[in-house]
């Protein structure tokens, strides 16, 4: 159980940071942009930590409060809940 969610962890962060650079990489050749429903989903889900550290590697959606205040709040949900669930 505990293998199977670091498994998840390392996956979904992968996918968080990757899907967060991918939309900065369409913003800027101004092509369609992933939606950012898509971008809290991912780090809803538990790829909270990828989203953040993609979001300020690539300068990418900092201005905007909802994701400057809305994903940090998410990591701190994602390390209680990886927490409770590996301890």
């Amino acid at each position: 159980m505990i293998t199977a969610l670091w498994i998840w962890f390392i996956i979904i962060n992968m996918v968080g940071y990757l899907v967060m650079s991918e939309d900065k990489r369409r913003a800027q050749k101004r092509r369609d942009r992933v939606p950012e429903k898509t971008l809290f989903l991912l780090a809803a889900i538990g790829g909270a930590l990828g989203v953040i550290i993609a979001m300020y590697r690539k300068r990418h959606k900092t201005r905007h409060l909802s994701f400057r205040i809305g994903i940090p709040m998410l990591l701190f949900m994602n390390a209680v809940l990886y927490g409770y669930f590996i301890r």
